[in-house]
């Protein structure tokens, strides 16, 4: 029953800036670790960002500085602003999340949202 759906996703000039969330639904216990990933054209899935449910963050190299993971566990939701976007950024981001059904100690699964494209071009 548990959906993770993505959302803010669009063509930005280079320089601009994009808010991407992920949201979680459905029947759960817990959201735990939350992360975003992206795949470019022709290449692999990457990790971009990943976040605790403590707010612990990490970035790739390639985005520190530029990107912002954020979480708000009320609403079982998570963010990611992206600001001085470049070309190489351009890619499908896809929501990641760690999700207890019941709150048993590693009762956990991971799901995957449907992804949102970010195309940064001029």
């Amino acid at each position: 029953q548990v959906q993770l759906v993505e959302s803010g996703g669009g063509l930005v000039q280079p320089g601009g800036s994009l808010r991407l969330s992920c949201a979680a639904s459905g029947s759960f216990f817990s959201v735990y670790t939350m992360d975003w990933y992206r795949q470019a054209p022709g290449k692999q899935r990457e990790l971009v960002a990943t976040i605790a449910t403590t707010g612990h963050t990490n970035y790739a190299d390639s985005v520190k500085g530029r990107f912002t993971i954020s979480r708000d566990n009320t609403k079982n939701t998570m963010y990611l602003q992206m600001n001085s976007l470049k070309p190489a950024d351009t890619a499908v981001y896809y929501c990641n999340a760690i999700i207890s059904p019941n709150g048993l100690s590693g009762d956990e699964y991971e799901y995957w949202g449907q992804g949102t494209q970010v195309i940064v071009s001029s």
